[in-house]
């Protein structure tokens, strides 16, 4: 997985938009991403190209349709390397705080 690019793709808050909306509604045509957005066309699709370099996106082909569908692989890497190791430290405290404060109630 290239790093550099799923975090230039989710650095852009328009790609974040598109994203979210494949959340919402997986496997959408290039035209029902563009609805309700104050894109053009070759707008979505550049940041399209973007996000499916950076395998955030997938697409396929249906007749002459072309579905794009979130990848949320890239994301939950990212977030098991980068924040999930900052957690487990917290929980740790969080659990001997709980456990001392139990051992302090039962006395």
């Amino acid at each position: 997985m290239d790093e550099d690019a799923v975090f230039h793709a989710l650095a852009d808050a328009s790609r974040r938009n598109l994203l979210d909306r494949l959340y919402a509604n997986d496997g959408q045509t290039l035209g029902e991403l563009c609805e309700g957005l104050a894109m053009t066309r070759q707008a979505v699709a550049k940041h399209l190209t973007i996000l499916e370099a950076a395998n955030l996106v997938a697409s396929t082909r249906r007749g002459r349709e072309k579905l794009h569908f979130l990848n949320p692989v890239p994301i939950n890497a990212i977030a098991e390397r980068w924040i999930a190791k900052f957690e487990r430290p917290m929980l740790a405290a969080l659990s001997h705080l709980k456990a001392r404060l139990e051992g302090e109630n039962h006395d």
